[in-house]
């Protein structure tokens, strides 16, 4: 449960400041470049503490730093409602406000995931569905809540839902402070980083990962912006049928995988999510008719379902030995996707003019680039056969 609530805390940080994408950018002026280097600046600091917990987790152990992942969290949200206000730029306010719940988010997605495969129990691949099913959850709450109390409140009030939200990881602090923790480490079997990066089948499954990760982000970051923007719904409507609904469809989806997951031969089965995936986006950028475009947004959210937990539990099955350190690189791999396709989307968009959709056509070329990878990932496992 503390692990859940975990990876709800990641849904916070990662999905409440891009529903006030519009209003950083018609409030504070800030253009929509810029808007997508903040989700950038929020994986690249995920990305630098993966690569840094891959090194000092397996010898710390799991509580102090998913404790302290969870202070992080709660106190990036809370400097989010106050420093765009003290400091000379409202943009850099928001930015070191990022950059402190960015530390929480990268250790959180390092060590959730370990956590949760270290628990008891038979069935890793059902379990760690459900563990990222909670994310989903996690960013329809976000999304649902937000907008009822910007909805009821006024959208000045992001502020103070900002705090409100910050409560959840604060929570959490006291939670992990009382859980028992296995390791995965305990048996000193595991590889060593040095041995990961040797493998020719582990730098496949990163490239699978950062696609993974850009092809969820790419559209989760940009569907409330893509629906207000580029679609010309209100904000409440662009919001629920946004990324809520791409949320509640992700979240549906790897509830489904986690029931059914085991009797699928994953690479086949990432691929079909792949090419739904490139559909889901030509859908949602090329429609003239905007409830179809909500619809490619949603399909985007049943297609990318399985990519994350998915690769998770192929990188378990095909290297056993991987233990923490491949986790946390695998997790550094994909915040790698996280980061870069909602900037590309985001870039692209202005240099097209503000043009969101042509942004959003953009992003599919990283499932794309997954089916190579997961074309790569079978010849590579069947040469070794």
């Amino acid at each position: 449960m503390a692990s859940y609530i975990g990876y709800i805390t990641q849904a916070i940080v990662n999905n409440f400041a891009p529903l006030l994408f519009v209003t950083f950018h018609t409030v504070y002026g800030i253009p929509l470049g810029q808007i997508g280097l903040l989700v950038s600046i929020n994986f690249i600091i995920q990305i630098t503490v993966d690569l840094i917990a891959a090194k000092f987790v397996s010898k710390t152990g799991y509580r102090i730093p998913i404790i302290a992942a969870h202070i992080f969290a709660a106190c990036g949200l809370v400097s989010l409602a106050i420093l765009p206000d003290l400091m000379p730029s409202a943009y850099a306010g928001i930015a070191v406000s990022v950059m402190i719940y960015g530390i929480g988010g990268g250790l959180i997605e390092v060590l959730i995931s370990p956590i949760v495969e270290a628990c008891p129990g038979d069935d890793k691949k059902a379990a760690m569905s459900i563990l990222h099913s909670f994310y989903c959850w996690g960013s329809v709450a976000v999304v649902a809540l937000s907008t009822l109390l910007f909805s009821v409140l006024g959208i000045d009030s992001w502020k103070i839902v900002a705090c409100l939200w910050a409560l959840i990881p604060l929570f959490n602090v006291f939670y992990f402070a009382l859980v028992p923790l296995n390791t995965l480490d305990g048996e000193g079997k595991t590889m060593s980083v040095s041995e990961l990066l040797k493998s020719k089948i582990f730098w496949i499954l990163a490239l699978i990962m950062v696609c993974s990760g850009a092809s969820e982000l790419s559209m989760s970051q940009w569907a409330s912006a893509f629906a207000e923007k580029g679609l010309g719904v209100s904000k409440t409507i662009g919001d629920l049928a946004g990324p809520c609904f791409f949320a509640v469809l992700m979240g549906s989806s790897r509830i489904f995988h986690a029931k059914f997951g085991g009797r699928i031969d994953l690479t086949k089965y990432l691929g079909g999510c792949a090419v739904l995936c490139i559909f889901s986006y030509l859908l949602a950028s090329l429609s003239p008719i905007p409830i179809i475009s909500l619809l490619g947004c949603g399909i985007c959210g049943i297609s990318v379902a399985a990519m994350w937990p998915g690769t998770f539990s192929l990188a378990s099955e095909k290297c056993p030995r991987g233990g923490t350190a491949m986790f946390a690189l695998l997790a550094l791999a994909g915040d790698t996707g996280c980061a870069s396709g909602p900037y590309i989307v985001g870039a692209v968009s202005s240099v097209l003019g503000d043009n969101i959709s042509l942004g959003l056509l953009s992003a599919a070329a990283f499932p794309i680039l997954m089916i190579v990878g997961l074309i790569l990932c079978r010849a590579v496992i069947k040469n070794k056969k």
